[in-house]
């Protein structure tokens, strides 16, 4: 296979499953990693791919830091189907952390009001959908309050997290690369994220097809710390099987 044809296959089997990966590429097409890293190099100067760490992606990979209201109308009917199935996981007497972003925000339209269920959060826009519940009791963690997310951040809210056991925490993230993890585009609220983490039984991700292979400035954690990640249908199955690999369970919508 000369360099024209290997090119072809590359782009082929990017456009099929999203992304690549150099090793597999190396033991497909018997030829070196620094071949390899010279085809994705010269495709990505064609803008044909992005490169990331071990291979290369056919979506840009850096998220992009865009006001919650900006945000919200993007992707509208994925987030509300994805946020119905993550309120079905809800249970009388449950406490509950809910973090903060726009599909948790359509998780909290969904949740229906069930008797003993406390919802602790970071978000301002959250607590006020279900401020409107009289059987919810609502918890506002104190703290820095981010403008672009309406939700808050800093020591002072990782502090609160202290205080509290959650059955589950529904977070939500602005990338998930399988490489580097879970992220958003902000290093503060990626600190609270982790603490929250810390006091929750069980770790929810919500997150529609378009996070996928995305990497936000800051780090939330790797995915030895998630449960679960509720989707649509157009993940791709090789992110699909490779998350399952990490012993995660995909739920799509």
């Amino acid at each position: 296979m000369n360099t024209i044809e290997r090119h072809q296959e590359i782009i082929k089997k990017i456009n099929q499953d999203k992304q690549v990966k150099v090793q597999l590429m190396c033991d497909e097409f018997d030829v070196s990693s620094v071949t390899i890293r010279k085809d994705l190099k010269l495709l990505e100067e064609k803008g044909m791919l992005y490169r990331i760490h071990g291979g290369a992606t056919l979506n840009n990979p850096y998220a992009t830091d865009r006001h919650v209201n900006e945000k919200e109308k993007f992707h509208l009917s994925e987030k509300m189907m994805i946020g119905a199935a993550a309120a079905k996981l809800i249970t009388p007497n449950d406490s509950i952390l809910i973090a903060s972003g726009t599909t948790v925000l359509a998780l909290a339209k969904n949740i229906k009001p069930q008797e003993n269920l406390t919802v602790i959060t970071s978000a301002l826009n959250v607590a006020l959908e279900l401020n409107q519940h009289i059987e919810i009791e609502v918890i506002q963690l104190a703290g820095i309050l981010r403008k672009r997310s309406s939700s808050v951040i800093g020591l002072y809210a990782e502090n609160n997290l202290s205080d509290f056991s959650c059955t589950k925490l529904f977070l939500g993230v602005d990338g998930i690369d399988l490489d580097f993890g879970l992220t958003t585009t902000n290093v503060m609220e990626a600190r609270l994220n982790r603490e929250m983490i810390k006091v929750s039984q069980k770790t929810i991700i919500l997150a529609d097809s378009t996070k996928f292979g995305k990497r936000g400035f800051g780090r939330i954690c790797g995915f030895e710390n998630i449960d679960e990640i509720i989707t649509d249908k157009k993940i791709s199955n090789f992110t699909k099987e490779a998350l399952e690999d990490f012993g995660i369970k995909v739920s799509i919508v």
